[in-house]
C-alpha cells in the first residue's frame, strides 16, 4: 500500500501540482499574517480585521458563479497559470505598498491593502475549480484518496511555514523584509503552473452550452447529489462559526501578549496538528468514507475551538489549535476524496466552483462574522460562541440526514453515485 502511494510523488505533473499548492499557500499565509498585523497595528479594530475576509469573499463568490464554467469549457491548466500570474502581480504590488517601497500615509496604505485583498478574491475564485479539475489529469482514480492526502500535507506544510516565517521576519526585519517572502513564493508558484507536461485527457461537456445553462447544470447536479450537498453544507456552516483565525492578531495582542512572532506560531499551530494526520493518510489512505465520519471530525474541531477560546496560556492555545487542525485535516481528506469520486469529469470545474463559494463563505465571511461577534460580544466570548454554534451545526446535520449519514463509499464506487 505505501509503495503505491509513495509512487505518486514520482509523477512529474502531480509533483508540480503539489509544489504549486505549497508555494501558493505559503505566499497567501505569509500575506495573511502581514496584512492582519498591519491592519490591526494601524487601526486596533477587530471589525476591520473581520472586514478583510468580507472584502475577499464578495468578489470571490460573485466570480465563482462563472469560474467553473470557464474551467470546464477551456483549458484548466491555462486558467490555473493565468490565475497564478495575476496573484503574483498583485502580491508584488502589495509588497511595494505594504513594505514601504512606495511612500504613502496610513490611510492610503489601508485602502491599498484592501484593494489588493479584493483582487486576490477574484483570482482565488478560479484556483479551486482549476486545481480540482487538474488533479484527475495527474493521477489514477484509485489514487484519489492518497493524492488528496498528499495535497493536504502540502497545504498544511505551507500553513505551518508561511505564517511562522512571516511573523518572525516581521518581528525582526519589519514589513519591508516580511513582504519579500510572499512575493517570492507566488512567483515560484507561477513558474510551476506553466510547466505541466503530461496531463491526461479529461471529458469536456459534449456540446458547447450557454454560460447560464452550464452554471445552472452545476448547481442542479450538487442539489441532486445529497452526499456532496451535505458535506459542503456542514463544512461551510461549521467553519463559518467555528473558525478563529481572523481574530488571532487580536488574541496575540490582547489575550496572550506575544506580538507578531507569537502570531506567526499561532497561525502555524493548526497546520502543525494537521500535517501529522495528513502525512499518515498520505501513505496509508482511508478506503471507506461516510458523512458520519465527517461529523465526528467536525465535532472534534468545534470542541478544540472552544478550548482555544477559553485558554489564556500561549502553550495551551497552541495545543488546542493543533488539535483542531488534526481533526480538520481528516475532514479535509474525507470531503476532498468524496467530491472527486462522486463528480464526473465534465462537471468538475462547476462543482468545484460552487464548492469554492461554500469554502469562501465559511472562511472569509466567517472572518467577518468573527469580527462582528468580537465587536459585539467581546473577543473571548465570540470564539466560544462560534465553537458552540459549530456543535449545533453537527447536531442539526445529524438530525436532518438520517438516511445518508451511514452510507459508506469506497474507492470502487462509480463516479456520480448519489
Amino acid at each position: 500500500m505505501s509503495k503505491l502511494n509513495l509512487s505518486i510523488l514520482s509523477l512529474h505533473d502531480f509533483r508540480l501540482l503539489a509544489l504549486t499548492r505549497i508555494f501558493t499557500h505559503m505566499a497567501l499565509n505569509c500575506q495573511a499574517v502581514i496584512v492582519g498585523w498591519q491592519i490591526y497595528s494601524l487601526t486596533k479594530s477587530e471589525l476591520l480585521l473581520g472586514l478583510t475576509g468580507l472584502v475577499e469573499a464578495v468578489p470571490a463568490i460573485i466570480c465563482a458563479f462563472f469560474s467553473g464554467h470557464v474551467v470546464d469549457t477551456s483549458s484548466p491548466q491555462k486558467v490555473y497559470a493565468i490565475t497564478m500570474a495575476v496573484l503574483t502581480l498583485n502580491t508584488l504590488a502589495l509588497m511595494l505598498a505594504g513594505g514601504g517601497w512606495i511612500s504613502m500615509d496610513d490611510h492610503t496604505l489601508i485602502i491599498t491593502i484592501f484593494c489588493g485583498i479584493f483582487i486576490s478574491g477574484i483570482a482565488r475564485s478560479f484556483i479551486m475549480p482549476a486545481a480540482f479539475t487538474l488533479l484527475p489529469q495527474t493521477v489514477d482514480r484509485d489514487q484519489y484518496s492518497a493524492a488528496s492526502a498528499w495535497l493536504n500535507t502540502a497545504f498544511q506544510f505551507a500553513v505551518i511555514v508561511g505564517p511562522a516565517l512571516a511573523g518572525l521576519v516581521y518581528g525582526f526585519a519589519g514589513a519591508g523584509g516580511a513582504w519579500i517572502f510572499p512575493a517570492a513564493f507566488m512567483a515560484l508558484s507561477f513558474l510551476c503552473s506553466i510547466n505541466f507536461k503530461n496531463l491526461r485527457p479529461y471529458e469536456k461537456p459534449e456540446k458547447r452550452e450557454s454560460a447560464i445553462y452550464s452554471i445552472v447544470s452545476g448547481w442542479r447536479f450538487i442539489f441532486q447529489n445529497r452526499i456532496i450537498l451535505a458535506i459542503m453544507s456542514v463544512d461551510m456552516f461549521a467553519v463559518l462559526f467555528g473558525g478563529a483565525v481572523a481574530m488571532l492578531p487580536a488574541y496575540a495582542d490582547q489575550v496572550l501578549h506575544v506580538g507578531p512572532e507569537g502570531l506567526g506560531i499561532l497561525r502555524s499551530a493548526t497546520a502543525l496538528g494537521a500535517i501529522f494526520t495528513a502525512l499518515y493518510f498520505s501513505v496509508f489512505p482511508m478506503k471507506v468514507f461516510s458523512l458520519n465520519r465527517l461529523l465526528i471530525m467536525v465535532t472534534g474541531f468545534a470542541v478544540s475551538m472552544i478550548g482555544f477560546g477559553l485558554s489564556t496560556s500561549f502553550v495551551l492555545s497552541v495545543f488546542f489549535l493543533a488539535l483542531g487542525g488534526a481533526f480538520d485535516s481528516v475532514g479535509v481528506i474525507i470531503r476532498g476524496t468524496l467530491k472527486q469520486m462522486l463528480t464526473p469529469d465534465n462537471m468538475r470545474g462547476r462543482v468545484s466552483s460552487v464548492n469554492s463559494m461554500f469554502v469562501i463563505s465559511s472562511n472569509e465571511i466567517g472572518a467577518f462574522e468573527s469580527g462582528v461577534a468580537a465587536h459585539a460580544l467581546g473577543l473571548v466570548p465570540s470564539v466560544v460562541f462560534g465553537g458552540v454554534m459549530s456543535l449545533l451545526v453537527v447536531i442539526a446535520t445529524a438530525l436532518l440526514t438520517p438516511n445518508i449519514r451511514k452510507i459508506t463509499i469506497d474507492e470502487n464506487t462509480q463516479t456520480g453515485a448519489k
